[in-house]
């Protein structure tokens, strides 16, 4: 490991986040609320929580399969036509994709009893509650800041000699400096000098330069439901079940800077100068897990014609794993000095956390207009301003887990509640085919702080780039055909959201490049069954 002579003493001030602790923005990230489901209740833009009688209930409202008179067995496809585009100062940077998925599987049992409760059915079913495919790039010239002025800044008053390697000592497991700060400043993307104890980064008030991103995000949140549901005097129908959550995400990041006239360190005359400079980030991240929820629901029908529903969704109680790591490749040039280039890679990291997801309430009612059509409508509340994180007590090493005051005040400082509103109309063309339309629109969960970037954002390790999404609209048609027990559905989805990606954080003077995102999916979505 090389030495560096450019040393300075000091007290110990780290990024707000480490590497050994969960963010709101990673919690904010893996908990999307995605439009899902079989066929029928895509068509219908997912306005089940009062309609009922589809596998789909199973993930909504459990007392929706209350109103099954007969078995049911199902599964569904999906193919999704992805494209994503990110608008900087020099275009339109465009990616498209296709992925395919299989959705939904479900079984629903029916017993009748001769009881006051008529009926009693249970329900255990497989669903994919969102998938993390997701690209983003862009590049920015001339770039108006620099991340290594923003690390800089952040690790003022840290020893720098203990983000040096020695014999036996590893900075990373063995200080407290954060992960960035390490990194960065054995990449010489970050210097101080022998007469202060503060750092300063690459960019200069004479510095030119540019800034390119590259993000891939792949995974997805599967859910496995076992759940109950009873059906009394056919006006009153109670369920309640139990998911089971899987999750996987990982997140490949680079980002690069070059710059001319910048300020660099000049190893041979130990003194930092003008000169050019170049550096590509790479990061790894890889969070997995599981977790539990319950679900509560009721539909009651007064009238024939009118079906009233609510549901509640617990939170999911994650244990979560978080792994991954970072690189450096770098090449600096002082003005009239010899070139240093090289690589550095910071070791790998392996921790655990605990997320307490939003909890859901729903609300719905829809209408049955005579013997054609069916009308629904849902609103429900997804509150993100209480998701609750929890760390390990101690590092990496902590086998408790405690709540952190500071990742708590971003949670209510970067979020507020989703409001969602699902609208459906089913109209039957004959006694086999049925037409479908619906329209799913979601708020964005993000504060207006956060999106103004008036909030500091902490991120975990040594990836300081974030995004925050805008409002969700979500169009669909679909067409369903019958034949005795068989039945096969189709559906058409399209879904558009906006968003903003930062490279990291903007402060004062130092403005992250940043894109102005779209992304767009078409998806087709086939389901099929037996009804016995």
């Amino acid at each position: 490991m090389k030495k560096r002579t450019l040393l300075a003493l000091g007290t110990a001030a780290v990024f707000g986040g480490s590497v050994f602790a969960q963010t709101a923005i990673d919690a904010y990230t893996i908990t999307p609320a995605e439009l899902r489901g079989s066929a029928r209740f895509i068509g219908m833009g997912g306005a089940f929580t009062s309609l009922g009688s589809d596998l789909s209930c199973l993930k909504q409202n459990p007392a929706g399969i209350g109103l099954y008179r007969s078995s049911d067995i199902g599964l569904t496809f999906d193919i999704s036509f992805r494209n994503s585009s990110g608008k900087t100062n020099t275009g339109n940077y465009k990616q498209s994709y296709t992925k395919a998925y299989f959705d939904n599987f479900g079984y629903v049992g029916v017993a009748r009893l001769n009881s006051a409760m008529s009926f009693f059915q249970w329900g255990v079913g497989y669903n994919r509650l969102a998938s993390f495919d997701r690209r983003t790039k862009g590049y920015v010239n001339p770039a108006q800041g620099s991340l290594t002025n923003y690390v800089a800044r952040a690790t003022d008053g840290v020893d720098s000699e203990t983000m040096l390697e020695g014999d036996g000592y590893d900075p990373y497991f063995d200080s407290k400096a954060d992960w960035l700060s390490i990194l960065a400043f054995n990449s010489y993307m970050i210097n101080n000098d022998h007469s202060n104890a503060t750092y300063s980064g690459l960019r200069q008030s004479i510095t030119t330069g540019d800034g390119y991103f590259e993000v891939q995000e792949r995974g997805y949140v599967d859910e496995y439901n076992i759940d109950f549901a009873g059906n009394v005097s056919d006006i009153f129908f109670w369920g309640l079940g139990v998911g089971i959550v899987d999750l996987s995400y990982t997140r490949e990041s680079y980002y690069s800077e070059s710059m001319e006239r910048a300020l660099v360190y000049d190893k041979a005359a130990d003194v930092l100068t003008d000169g050019n400079a170049g550096y590509d980030l790479f990061n790894e991240k890889y969070i997995s897990g599981t977790g539990a929820n319950l679900k509560f629901g009721v539909i009651v029908r007064p009238i024939e014609m009118l079906r009233v529903g609510l549901a509640v969704h617990t939170p999911t109680w994650m244990h979560l794993n978080h792994s991954g790591g970072a690189s450096t490749t770098y090449q600096y040039t002082p003005n009239g000095g010899q070139t240093e280039s090289g690589d550095y890679s910071t070791p790998g990291y392996d921790y655990s956390s605990r997320l307490n997801t939003p909890w859901k309430f729903m609300l719905g009612a829809s209408v049955m207009l005579g013997s054609k059509a069916i009308l629904s409508a849902d609103y429900e509340r997804v509150a993100y301003s209480d998701m609750k994180i929890k760390k390990p007590s101690d590092g990496y090493f902590g086998s408790e887990y405690v709540n952190d005051e500071g990742i708590d005040n971003d949670v209510k400082t970067l979020f507020r509640a989703s409001n969602i509103f699902r609208v459906g109309l089913e109209y039957r063309l004959s006694s086999s085919v049925s037409a479908r339309v619906g329209y799913n629109y979601q708020s964005s969960a993000a504060t207006k702080r956060a999106t103004d970037g008036i909030a500091y954002v902490s991120t975990a390790g040594t990836d300081p780039s974030y995004a925050f999404y805008n409002d969700t609209n979500n169009f669909s048609i679909g067409l369903g055909y019958r034949y005795k027990g068989w039945y096969i559905d189709a559906a058409y989805q399209y879904t558009h959201q906006s968003g903003t990606f930062h490279a990291f954080t903007s402060e004062d003077n130092n403005i992250a490049p940043s894109a102005d995102c779209s992304y767009n999916r078409h998806n087709v979505v086939i389901s099929t069954g037996i009804r016995f």
